[in-house]
């Protein structure tokens, strides 16, 4: 696939980027670090303040700031630094985490969706070592269920890696999800990467379960084996939201916007896709 980048998102076009990752200076070159090592070379290499410049200037004009935490104590910090920086930026729509089973989880996740003004939590499995089902995260469920904010978990499989310490082809699975949202089925959950790999068991949750959210990141842009799931889209298209990854992306930043441009869609549809789906659910 041809890797040019475009120097701005195509004019009249809107975009609310669903997945973009904002940390501080040395968290941020610790990833780096572990994914030089271990995944990919990161291709932007910028810290929090150049990242929402980078896509602000390129004509992005929302962003969801995700981070997450891999050990207790963390989680606060991080969720105050992303306050910051949106308090700084008001294209960005913080969410916040928290480390499930650490003590004070609940008081964290409460302090993040209250005080701070977040706007929902950010989960990841393969790096918190924890299925989507796992009970330590029920309290997490029931706060957000209760306030009426999202959850972002990376529940799906890939990418597996064994760095991680753990199968996370044995950790995650689509009926982890299911069982989470049959537990709390007022709780809006958003999967990441479209649950990759199981492309065809998380467009069959989306049928069956109304608050069940998919973001693109990294599974429409033809740099993991399998085919490029655009059929997901005209069906569905009211709980899919275009996420990049950015700034942890191995190729173009704006290779998916390329290619849902060139994927058929009605305006309507795209612009639900790019924009409004994560408008109506962060905000």
């Amino acid at each position: 696939m041809i890797d040019e980048e475009a120097t701005k998102v195509p004019a009249g076009v809107a975009v609310f980027d669903a997945h973009v990752h904002l940390f501080p200076p040395r968290l941020f070159e610790a990833i780096w670090r572990w994914f030089d090592a271990h995944a990919w070379s990161v291709r932007y290499r910028l810290q929090a303040e150049e990242v929402v410049q980078f896509l602000v200037e390129r004509g992005v004009q929302r962003m969801a700031a995700l981070h997450y935490s891999h050990k207790p104590g963390l989680a606060t910090v991080l969720n105050r630094f992303v306050a910051e920086i949106a308090r700084a930026h008001p294209e960005v729509v913080p969410l916040g985490t928290v480390l499930p089973g650490e003590p004070d989880a609940s008081a964290i996740v409460r302090e993040a969706l209250g005080s701070l003004g977040l706007r929902g939590i950010k989960i990841h499995c393969h790096v918190q070592k924890m299925g989507a089902d796992d009970p330590r995260l029920d309290e997490v469920y029931s706060i957000c269920s209760e306030i009426g904010r999202p959850v972002v978990i990376h529940a799906g499989r890939e990418p597996a890696n064994p760095a991680y310490g753990l199968d996370t082809r044995a950790l995650c699975a689509a009926q982890k999800i299911e069982r989470v949202l049959q537990r709390h089925p007022n709780l809006r959950l958003v999967v990441p990467h479209l649950g990759y790999d199981e492309l065809a068991d998380y467009a069959a949750l989306l049928d069956r379960y109304e608050h069940l959210y998919l973001d693109t990141t990294m599974a429409i842009a033809g740099y993991f084996p399998k085919p490029i799931p655009i059929d997901l889209f005209p069906g569905r298209a009211a709980r899919l939201l275009y996420g990049s990854d950015f700034p942890n992306l191995p190729y173009a930043w704006d290779r998916e916007l390329q290619v849902i441009a060139e994927t058929r869609l009605d305006p309507a549809t795209r612009h639900a896709l790019l924009y409004g789906n994560a408008t109506r659910l962060f905000d």
